[in-house]
Parts: C-alpha cells; sequence; structure tokens
C-alpha cells in the first residue's frame, strides 16, 4: 500500500501557528527553522527520507509555497511526484530540485528512502559571492526540468556527496559550514553536467549568451506578468528585438516567448485556484484579466482544460 504524501514541505502546525510560517496572500510560505528541531544550523537542512516522511507525515497538510532551495534523491522505492502540476516518475537514481514557490505533492511506496537537504538564498549565496543559486539552470528557469534520473555509476557518485553532507550536518568539526557549502555545489555542478548532456544548450558560447538572456527574460516575467504579457515588452527591457527574444526562448526551451509568458501566468493562476479562497473573476482580476471569458481561453489553451475543471480535479 502505497503512502500518499501530501507535500514534502508539510506544514507542521502547533495549535494552528508557529512563527516559522508566514502568510502571504493567504498561502502559506514555510521557513527552514520549522523543521530544525533545535539544530545548530538555522539556514541548512539535511535528513534521510525515510526519517523525514516518518517525522513529518503525522503534521501533513496541503502543499504550501516556502522560501528555501531543496535537493531530493531516492534511492530506493517509487512512486510519483507532482512539481507545478506536472508529474514525473520516481524510482531508485530519481533526483529532483526545487526552488522557493513551487507547489508539490506526491504518492510513494513504503520502502521509499533516500535523502533530502534544502538551504536558504542567504546562506550559499553569502559564501559565494559570484556564484547564485538561480545560476544553476534547475533553480533559475521555470521551463527547466526538475527531475534528473542518474544511472547506477551516477547514482553511486551522487550517494556518496549526500551521505557526506548528512555526515557534516550531524558532526562538530572545525569550518563545517564550509564543508557543507562545497558538498552542496558539488551537487549542484554534478547536476547541471548531467543535464547538459541532454539538453544542448550550453555546449557554445552562443549557447551561453542565449541562455543568460533566458534567464534575464524570466527575472523580468516574474516581477511583471501580471501587467505585461506581450513580447515587445520584455524584448524592449532586454534591449533586443521581439524576434531574437522568440529564437532565444525557442532555442533554450523549445517554446515561443508568448508561451513563455502565458505558461508562468497560468502556473501562478493554478496556484491561486488551489490555495486561494478567491472566486474565479477576481483571480483573473488580479493575473490582469480584465475580461473573465478571455482568461478563461487562454487557461484552456495552455493546460487544457477550463479553470472550473482544473479545480474538480486538483481539489478532490
Amino acid at each position: 500500500m502505497p503512502i500518499c504524501v501530501v507535500s514534502l514541505f508539510a506544514v507542521l502546525l502547533y495549535n494552528n501557528y508557529h512563527p516559522s510560517i508566514i502568510r502571504m496572500n493567504s498561502i502559506s510560505v514555510l521557513h527552514i527553522e520549522l523543521f530544525q528541531s533545535g539544530r545548530n544550523t538555522s539556514d541548512f537542512y539535511f535528513n534521510t527520507m525515510k526519517e523525514h516522511l516518518v517525522v513529518g507525515h503525522r503534521h501533513i497538510e496541503k502543499p504550501h509555497r516556502h522560501d528555501f532551495y531543496a535537493a531530493v534523491l531516492f534511492t530506493k522505492g517509487q512512486g510519483t511526484h507532482e512539481i507545478d502540476f506536472q508529474k514525473y516518475e520516481v524510482s531508485e537514481g530519481s533526483l529532483f530540485f526545487l526552488s522557493p514557490g513551487q507547489i508539490h505533492s506526491w504518492e510513494l511506496s513504503e520502502d521509499i528512502d533516500g535523502y533530502i537537504f534544502f538551504c536558504s538564498q542567504e546562506f550559499y549565496e553569502m559564501h559565494y559571492v559570484s556564484q547564485k543559486l538561480r545560476n544553476f539552470p534547475f533553480f533559475g528557469s521555470v521551463s527547466f526540468p526538475r527531475k534528473l534520473q542518474l544511472d547506477a555509476g551516477e547514482l553511486m557518485k551522487t550517494d556518496s556527496l549526500f551521505q557526506e553532507l548528512g555526515k557534516e550536518h550531524q558532526s562538530q568539526y572545525l569550518m563545517k559550514e564550509g564543508f557543507i557549502l562545497s558538498l552542496m555545489s558539488q551537487v549542484f555542478i554534478n547536476a547541471t553536467r548531467l543535464f547538459s548532456k541532454d539538453i544542448d544548450i550550453r555546449s557554445s558560447s552562443a549557447s551561453l549568451s542565449y541562455f543568460k538572456h533566458y534567464q534575464d527574460f524570466e527575472n523580468l516575467i516574474e516581477q511583471h506578468f501580471t501587467t505585461q504579457k506581450s513580447i515587445s515588452h520584455y524584448a524592449s527591457l532586454l534591449g533586443i528585438t521581439p524576434k531574437h527574444l522568440n529564437r532565444i526562448a525557442q532555442t533554450v526551451v523549445q517554446k515561443t516567448a508568448t508561451d513563455v509568458i502565458t505558461e508562468r501566468v497560468v502556473l501562478e493562476a493554478k496556484r491561486m485556484l488551489m490555495y486561494l479562497d478567491e472566486s474565479l473573476v477576481e483571480i483573473a482580476f488580479r493575473l490582469g484579466y480584465e475580461e473573465y471569458s478571455y482568461f478563461v481561453r487562454v487557461f484552456r489553451k495552455s493546460s487544457g482544460m477550463t479553470p472550473t475543471q482544473f479545480m474538480r480535479k486538483y481539489k478532490v
């Protein structure tokens, strides 16, 4: 019988309140302190999957937003993992990366095991001034895959890094924090290299330039998607032509720039439909659509269902 775990970042409520939870637009935002249980590194958390689920399963609530970056390695078991409404298969060697703001759920077999760690942006970037977490493609792009399936050799290497992280987290060695950061970087860099085997966008200087422009494009979308949805607006901010912006999006994620903008808006719509107690008209208006019927058409074209059908499917 599978264990249906609603959220990895389950809210552990103490009498419906805890200072590590903030309400933002009625969606809870979780802090790392919620998971620490007195550990001395407040901006970093590590655990085995088995232990993490045993500790957290009794307190599972709805999926929530969070303000930290996470990596999850499965070494045993199977199941499904849904991240921002996209389903991935879970098996031995599945490695997942999650960014702040993402919402997810999963269903896992009883024999599931592996490792999980997460950290705050400050914990990593205070020590690596020239390296940002969003520079890693799986953290920097909403459109980038969140799952990497490791083969036997890759799993052995990655498993070793996770085990070292666990040992260091429990230790009191000199320069402990620096060693944790070094091991995390190895996990992130190795994963970036493995992703690049299948996604051929970083093989030349031109490709690197395209990917940097695409990251800048997505950063601008995050700032303006509720008010600006035209390619020309973002192209102007980037100092390039709409045609070139389309070329960049097609090269990096095989989508038009308009599709990238629309998918980000629809993703936010799905999150709001799931977790905000507001009418469909109010949500459409908050996302910049004055005509509800047009919002429905955009939503249906992108997701293959109407907002009402989406809620019926996911709010069961």
